[in-house]
């Protein structure tokens, strides 16, 4: 590369990520100074920035959504009427899916949503970013954090990507070295299995006597439909049919404004059958006989797909340390129990700025606020929140009808489940998948569903649909440590999984005479949704995600 000096940005309080953690805390930590330096003799004077990778806001945010207000109650309690939420949640549903038929239950009440909204969380985080620009925060999009800085220890800050680099690894004319973001705390609210917060991992041992986290793929699309269809904060959920009892997950129906409905999958991906495809299983969820009906006549807008933490509380790393809080995703902040994390994302965001806020009032260096947020988080009622649904998702490692008990035992015990201790173990999801040459001879791909581009898709249609955009000439983002295990022992053990569990046709085996296996793995790195979910299913782990060219990726802003 060039020897073009790296340019320094000097920060006090520096949140990574433009999400709705990030945002609620850098809101909240300006709030709590302006109304000190209201009455305090000497004012607090803090730089307060947000870096985001997406070519906007909310141009990477990805939700269901069914937002839970607590937390924008607390932060914008005069604000409430001018939040853009699609509608309050109106009539709910809750349906067992068969092949054929869809059974109506009732709802229990982790699954009640009265009181909520239905909304978009790329408009919900746009609102929010301008709210954050009034007190005075700073936002840089396009700045995609590659490397934590850590000095003696301690976080020091982010260094972005460089920009103008080409395929070959050489530096294009318009080559701009990435720039070091200093601060006295840096706070990661990167969404799930976060680069940064992974490299931390690495050098602080965070999830060390913790529950590996696992994770599931949820897939969405936006469909116009004919009016009268639905009413705007009408919602269903279902269980069963296509994914029981194998596999973790369910649908999601959410109605929006102006005609819109989401329509929604969520796949585990702690499966143990390799030809599992969460993409397919999606598709053929739409044509049960209820969303057919649901869905006709209307019209494919837009679509997304994003990695959702399920561990719970005994899968959440230590939160913080000297120099950095991890928040939301990053943090395991969802309850999927009542499959809800924007407003425990937002709460460890504001809960991180009454730590840092705490820090600055008492004059002690800022990066004591990573070890005061942990306890923070102990102390409250998000702490609460997730202590109930602490063993949800352990009880799938035994299958749906396990899973069933273990919920019911843990509505009645508190979340205790069927455990004698308060705490069931996991682990990896990576590591249930079973080998086809030797574990599952019996295993067999799911039936084939063709698109017609009017109900059902293929993803690259899907990919379309998401917007989404990389700068062709840069080094491929998605990084495989040993590319002849993909060609001759993946194929062998486990017939090449990512090709099936990637939602945006990114991986593909093609013919390559030149190669010695007579194939090599193709890696359309054009097409990455960032759901991340290679990194997550790969069942070798060789796969490493890490942010592109700052700007790049899809554009859920209006999803």
């Amino acid at each position: 590369m060039p020897t073009r000096e790296r340019e320094i940005l000097d920060l006090d309080v520096l949140f990574v990520g433009a999400g709705p953690a990030s945002l609620a805390g850098a809101c909240h930590l300006a709030r709590l100074l302006k109304a000190h330096n209201a009455t305090a003799p000497r004012p607090l004077e803090l730089s307060i920035a947000v870096l985001e990778k997406g070519a906007e806001v909310g141009a990477h945010a990805l939700s269901g959504a069914v937002v839970d207000p607590r937390a924008l109650r607390e932060l914008f309690p005069e604000r409430l009427d001018e939040i853009p939420f699609e509608a309050p949640v109106g009539r709910e549903h809750l349906w067992w899916l068969t092949e054929r038929r869809a059974l109506s239950l009732p709802e229990p009440p982790q699954l009640r949503n009265r009181g909520c909204h239905v909304a978009s969380l790329g408009k919900l985080v746009k609102w929010m970013a301008k709210e954050a620009e009034s007190l005075g925060v700073d936002l840089f999009c396009e700045f995609a954090g590659r490397e934590i800085l850590v000095e003696d220890g301690r976080v020091a800050g982010v260094r972005t990507g460089d920009r103008g680099v080409g395929k070959d690894g050489r530096p294009k004319p318009n080559f701009e070295p990435g720039v070091d973001v200093r601060a006295q705390v840096t706070l990661l609210g990167e969404g799930p299995r976060g680069t940064l917060a992974r490299q931390l991992e690495a050098r602080l041992g965070l999830t060390e006597g913790r529950n590996p986290q696992v994770y599931a793929i949820g897939l969405k699309e936006i469909w116009e439909l004919p009016a009268g269809r639905f009413e705007a904060g009408e919602i269903w959920h279902s269980m069963g049919w296509p994914l029981w009892p194998e596999h973790y997950g369910g649908g999601f129906v959410y109605g929006m404004r102006d005609r819109q409905l989401i329509v929604g999958l969520v796949v585990g991906l702690d499966y143990e059958n390799p030809w599992t495809d969460p993409h397919l299983e999606f598709q053929r969820f739409k044509t049960h006989p209820e969303l057919r009906r649901l869905l006709a006549g209307g019209r494919m807008a837009y679509y997304g797909a994003k990695a959702i933490p399920e561990g719970g509380y005994w899968a959440m790393p230590r939160l913080g340390g000297d120099g950095f809080c991890l928040l939301g995703d990053s943090g395991g902040f969802l309850d999927s129990q009542r499959l809800k994390g924007i407003h425990l994302a937002m709460k460890s965001g504001m809960l991180a700025a009454e730590s840092v806020f705490a820090a600055a009032v008492a004059g002690r260096p800022l990066a004591e606020a990573g070890r005061d947020y942990p306890a923070r988080f102990e102390a409250s009622w998000a702490r609460a929140e997730l202590w109930k649904s602490r063993n949800f998702h352990q009880g799938w490692e035994r299958g749906g009808f396990d899973a069933l008990v273990n919920a019911g035992l843990g509505a009645l015990s508190g979340g205790r489940g069927w455990g004698v201790l308060d705490r069931l173990h996991a682990g990896p999801g990576h590591e249930r998948m079973r080998r086809l040459d030797a574990e599952r001879r019996d295993y067999r791909p799911a039936a084939p569903l063709p698109a017609d581009d009017e109900l059902v898709f293929d993803r690259l249609a899907d990919v379309y649909q998401s917007g989404t955009t990389h700068e062709e000439d840069q080094p491929v983002h998605l990084q495989v440590a040993d590319l002849s295990i993909c060609v001759d022992q993946c194929v062998r053990e486990f017939a090449n999984p990512c090709t099936r569990f990637c939602p945006a046709a990114v991986y593909e085996i093609v013919p390559d005479s030149s190669q010695p296996a007579g194939r090599r793995l193709q890696i359309n790195a054009s097409n990455c949704v960032h759901c991340k979910t290679c990194d997550i299913a790969d069942p070798y782990q060789i796969i490493t995600w890490v942010p592109p060219e700052g700007g790049g990726g899809p554009n859920y802003g209006r999803l």
